[in-house]
């Protein structure tokens, strides 16, 4: 399974919440998966020309019509794009 992030899983004290990509990933390994994280840099509030034109980002792009992460990739080809998406679906699917 991979899980496409902006620039990491590191905590970020100053966003309150916590940042998406981060969350996602702690959910996923509270969940007992291992997830290979691929950094795809960039950043959603800029447009993707000539900002998120990183592989990462255009590999979201072309599968799922948005250049947003974060983004699940499991082994069997499902897409779930989204914090919030990604945390529900490793509560539903843990190992």
């Amino acid at each position: 399974m991979k899980l496409y992030v902006c620039w990491g899983t590191f905590p970020t004290p100053l966003l309150p919440g916590g940042h998406p990509c981060r969350d996602a990933y702690l959910a996923l390994r509270r969940a007992g998966h291992e997830p290979r994280v691929i950094r795809a840099f960039g950043a959603a509030m800029l447009p993707d020309v000539p900002f998120n034109i990183t592989p990462g980002r255009i590999h979201v792009k072309r599968a799922t019509g948005s250049s947003e992460v974060p983004l699940l990739e499991t082994d069997d080809g499902e897409i779930i794009q989204g914090s919030r998406q990604i945390v529900a679906w490793a509560e539903q699917n843990p190992v």
